[in-house]
């Protein structure tokens, strides 16, 4: 296929001659251990937060902020607003991370161009999927549409990155086609970089993303947290393909592997590959000693940047499993019985570690909000694609009967998000993932955690997650996370056993192969 004859570098045309290396993947067993705190007298939410706080400490770096340099977007089209001025105000660098920018979003692209040719000193990096930038190759791909870029200003200031990954070679990348290869693994991390800001995101950069598919958007004012994920995103660009331009080829570029990386290709040698990226990334994401104590005049808001970099790491030493853990683990302790949570997933089928977390705590008045099935991206499709939406629909089913099970049918509420039906005039889909905490009885979250991940298996194995925990008793930061939290269950309903027995609800012996893709590919979207 085209996409395996634009590929070159150090896998060289020995890539047929390698035998795949494809590692499994297994989660670690994290502490349980926490902070006690006398039981004596109900315990002040400062003194909660620093449970959790001296937990995430032996986990994740720390950054101390102030809660007004957090700011949180509500809509796509704030969002896309938002990523366009400041793009055009850029004065130093840009740096995008994502699966995939959309093969037409020449808006965009636009934007990029006049902000590039109005400061000649201004620099931009884009690090994508190679399998998803380049699936549809000779046709219009992110690829073809990010290469003239690199033409017109150089690769000294435009360097476009598509990392592979290294659980797809040899044979295996050979005969497996295009789409469902992508169950092996993706670049899945959102970073929206402009000089000393930075968008953390779970969206991906495509008119849908702008529009009308609902998702969550934080902008961190901080230096330090910007160039943390900068460092970030700039190793990870380094472990990846570099897209060339190459206007003899059909397909308009190829992917080159530059003898300056810092590891050998993973198409050439995975395990090599692995070593090298595991020695690289390591250091960045594991704690540091800090010195500055939580909840000092003004910085009042701890942000703990996670990432899940699974197939880079081995052995795994990711950050955002064991900070989840941590959080869920802690409130399952009875001093937190008078907290409450609300995790969102658009596409729920979480690591059935996590669902045991949730069903553990200690909170009663906790809430679970997913897609609809109008409101799921496959809803409507043709083929084995149009199935999905009743694959979750029984995944969600089945989350309720495992919380009657645990006599928590009470404490746990399941909501459906939908805005219209997809496909239709003004209709959503929901993508947005994350998790809200409210602590000691308030209403305003004090913990919210988000980012790129959907918390499934394949998250935690197979591609490269980013996020962050925020940790805050900043009261107009908690209000505008509470706003953010109400205003997605404002087009949420409770769903009960009930429905799930009504006749479109039913699922019939299909949704068998729809479940086997929802594992495969489904956490990938």
């Amino acid at each position: 296929m085209i996409v395996r004859n634009i590929i070159r570098g150090s896998a060289g045309s020995s890539l047929q001659a390698l035998r795949p290396t494809i590692r499994s993947f297994k989660h670690r067993s994290y502490s349980s251990s926490t902070t006690c705190m006398p039981s004596s007298s109900t315990p002040s939410s400062a003194s909660m937060l620093g449970t959790f706080t001296n937990e995430l400490d032996k986990i994740a770096p720390r950054f101390e902020v102030e809660g007004s340099q957090i700011n949180v977007l509500r809509s796509p089209s704030e969002f896309y607003k938002t990523l366009k001025t400041k793009i055009l105000n850029a004065e130093r660098q840009i740096f995008l991370s994502t699966l995939y920018i959309g093969k037409t979003e020449h808006g965009l692209m636009s934007t990029l161009q006049q902000a590039l040719r109005a400061k000649p000193e201004l620099k931009l990096s884009i690090l994508t999927d190679a399998l998803r930038g380049t699936r549809e190759a000779p046709n219009p791909t992110t690829a073809f549409l990010l290469a003239p870029l690199v033409s017109e200003f150089g690769s000294e200031r435009v360097d476009v990155r598509m990392y592979h990954t290294p659980n797809l070679t040899g044979l295996r990348k050979k005969y497996i086609p295009e789409r469902i290869n992508e169950g092996w693994g993706l670049q899945h991390m959102k970073l929206y970089g402009v000089d000393d800001e930075i968008i953390i995101s779970g969206a991906n950069l495509s008119n849908d993303y702008f529009t009308d598919r609902q998702d969550r958007y934080h902008v961190f004012s901080s230096k330090e947290i910007t160039e943390y994920f900068f460092r970030i995103h700039s190793a990870v660009s380094s472990l990846s393909f570099q897209v060339v331009p190459d206007a003899q080829l059909p397909a308009g570029f190829v992917l080159d592997w530059p003898s300056t990386n810092s590891a050998v290709s993973p198409l050439a040698d995975p395990k090599k590959y692995i070593a090298a990226s595991t020695s690289i990334l390591n250091q960045l994401i594991k704690a540091q000693p800090q010195s500055v104590s939580f909840g000092s005049s003004q910085r009042n808001t701890t942000v703990y940047p996670v990432s899940q970099l699974s197939p880079l790491l081995n052995p795994d030493s990711s950050t955002e499993l064991p900070a989840i853990t941590t959080i869920l683990q802690t409130l399952a302790l009875p001093t937190f019985k008078s907290s409450s949570w609300i995790f969102t997933a658009g596409y729920f089928n979480p690591d059935p570690s996590l669902t045991s977390l949730l069903l553990s705590t200690a909170s009663t008045s906790n809430t679970v909000i997913t897609a609809s099935p109008q409101a799921n991206g496959f809803y409507g499709s043709k083929g084995v694609s149009g199935l999905l939406p009743a694959a979750y629909t029984l995944l969600s089913r089945r989350f309720l009967e495992t919380a009657a099970r645990a006599k928590r049918q009470d404490e746990i509420t399941l909501k459906e998000w939908k805005k219209g039906t997809v496909n239709q005039p003004d209709g959503w889909t929901y993508h947005a993932k994350g998790l809200w905490v409210s602590l000691n009885g308030e209403k305003e979250p004090s913990i919210s955690v988000v980012g790129s991940s959907n918390y499934t298996k394949r998250s935690y194995s197979l591609d490269l997650e980013v996020g962050t925990v925020i940790v805050t008793s900043d009261e107009g930061l908690k209000k505008r996370l509470r706003e953010e939290r109400d205003d997605l269950q404002n087009y949420a309903q409770e769903i009960r056993m009930d429905d799930f027995l009504k006749v479109e609800r039913r699922v019939g012996l299909q949704v068998r192969i729809a479940m086997w893709i929802v594992e495969m590919v489904g956490g990938a979207l």
